[in-house]
């Protein structure tokens, strides 16, 4: 599947791939077209992955991938079938590749193709107040209103009966039917993502998008940042608070209550029917069962199963967040 937004520059054959990351070349490596660069989940014969972490030791076991940038310490792990490319660092290796296939995916400029609303096709179809701009490749279903000062920039999908608040932007992302985004909110822009240098910064092109279910609220002043790799995904019937921020990556199940101020770092997975009160943290990489009760404050640094309450920090079982603090 190509991807919605930003363009693929690919295909590249291995050998240049080994070229361009400065390895050693392998005599056992066949020059095979790459056409793209994939999390180990969804990454298929023609295309290339990474693992990087044990924690992501079964799903490497199972991945498709024909090509693995990963260590010496984690080779052993990945299948037969998936030949590996050995780096010192696989993050850096990984932001390097994906910067050749999605070059378009580092920055986040301002969008100058955004122009007033009143400038286009849908003057006459969205209800808008004043200073409303729109850029390229964005479409809108019926019945949308768009308040203040609101941009919706270039790569954007919005569905029927959908509200978007004063002061918001928008930028690479689907939302379906039904969402309600309030005032002051960043939806789409890239993430913190990027990895310390000697003397600068290497920023890791986000070339996931956001994508928000149907019947979801988004409260003032969230922010919601694209995927890095995978999409950010906000489940069916999800409300957020205000003033909360969700990292790239973060999947949320349906259902689910998240009261204000909470974090949720980067690629960590949320359940369905989770309810997580105020100013709670919860750490990358980890996952959130369905029906778990997060208390607020709490700072979630272990994964959840399913079925549980929580509080405090570390996070623990309220029984035992109770008994230890009479």
């Amino acid at each position: 599947m190509s991807h919605p937004f930003f363009k693929n520059y690919g295909p590249i054959s291995i050998l240049e791939i080994v070229k361009f990351l400065n390895l050693k070349e392998d005599a056992s490596i066949k020059d095979q077209v790459i056409t793209d660069i994939k999390d180990l989940y969804s990454a298929n014969k023609s295309e290339i992955t990474f693992l990087h972490s044990k924690k992501y030791k079964d799903v490497a076991k199972e991945t498709k991938a024909s090509f693995c940038i990963t260590t010496e310490t984690l080779k052993n792990i990945l299948p037969k079938n998936c030949k590996t490319l050995i780096v010192e660092n696989v993050l850096v290796a990984v932001s390097k590749l994906t910067s050749k296939f999605y070059p378009d995916a580092i920055n986040d400029n301002f969008d100058e193709t955004a122009t007033s609303i009143l400038e286009t096709n849908f003057k006459d179809k969205i209800k808008s107040g004043k200073n409303v701009l729109v850029g390229e490749n964005v479409s809108f279903g019926s019945n949308c209103y768009i308040g203040h000062n609101s941009i919706i920039e270039k790569n954007v999908n919005i569905g029927n009966n959908c509200s978007i608040g004063s002061n918001t932007i928008i930028r690479n992302t689907i939302i379906k039917n039904n969402v309600r985004i309030l005032d002051g909110c960043v939806v789409g822009k890239h993430g913190f993502g990027f990895f310390p240098m000697k003397n600068k910064n290497l920023r890791y092109p986000h070339i996931g998008i956001v994508i928000i279910e149907d019947n979801c609220e988004i409260g003032c002043g969230a922010t919601i940042d694209r995927g890095s790799m995978s999409n950010t995904v906000i489940g069916k019937n999800t409300y957020l608070d205000n003033q909360i921020h969700i990292a790239h990556n973060v999947k949320i199940g349906e259902n689910s209550i998240i009261a204000g101020q909470v974090g949720i770092a980067g690629s960590s997975i949320i359940g369905s029917n989770v309810k997580i009160g105020g100013q709670a943290g919860i750490s990358g990489h980890l996952k959130i069962g369905n029906n778990v009760e997060i208390g607020g404050g709490s700072g979630v640094i272990k994964s959840i199963p399913d079925n549980t309450k929580v509080m405090g920090y570390p996070a623990k079982k309220i029984k035992e967040f109770l008994r230890d603090n009479k």
